[in-house]
């Protein structure tokens, strides 16, 4: 099963607060209680998140943290290599060394890099901006689709 961590998706929900936000700055406290998460996580994203360049920190009595960029230039699979690592479909690809006893004669290794390829740009297609606004809602009622007058 592909699942991102629970502190990923929390990192998501606090940078669609950003995004939605706008441009001003917001304080880790403002953030726990907008989104109803612990104060301590929220924290410990904001650093991680900073780490990482897609936030900037202000310190001071007016401090606090803002997107380093536009919404819009930030995708997702930039928020998910700061807070999990390169988005990555097996071990084998992922960002720390490879344990596996038949990499070196794996056949299918090959086709996991396309598959991941594949993954990683359907993904950096999406960006913050996208995932911050209202999902429309879609019928689930399972009807044909009419598409060029067929079904």
């Amino acid at each position: 099963m592909i699942r991102l961590t629970k502190l990923t998706d929390y990192g998501f929900v606090v940078l669609s607060r950003f995004a939605t936000f706008g441009t001003g700055v917001q304080t880790a406290r403002d953030l726990a209680t907008q989104t109803n998460l612990p104060l301590p996580t929220v924290s410990k994203l904001l650093k991680m998140l900073a780490r990482h360049g897609l936030l900037v920190a202000h310190r001071g009595m007016k401090g606090g943290y803002h997107l380093a960029r536009s919404a819009e230039e930030i995708t997702v699979p930039q928020i998910i290599a700061a807070l999990d690592g390169p988005v990555a479909m097996t071990q084998c690809l992922g960002h720390e060394a490879s344990n596996c006893t038949i990499e070196c004669s794996c056949l299918l290794k090959p086709h996991w890099i396309r598959i991941n390829g594949a993954i990683q740009a359907a993904l950096s297609q999406i960006t913050l901006a996208e995932l911050s606004q209202p999902a429309f809602s879609q019928k689930h009622d399972h009807q044909p689709v009419l598409v060029e007058g067929k079904l």
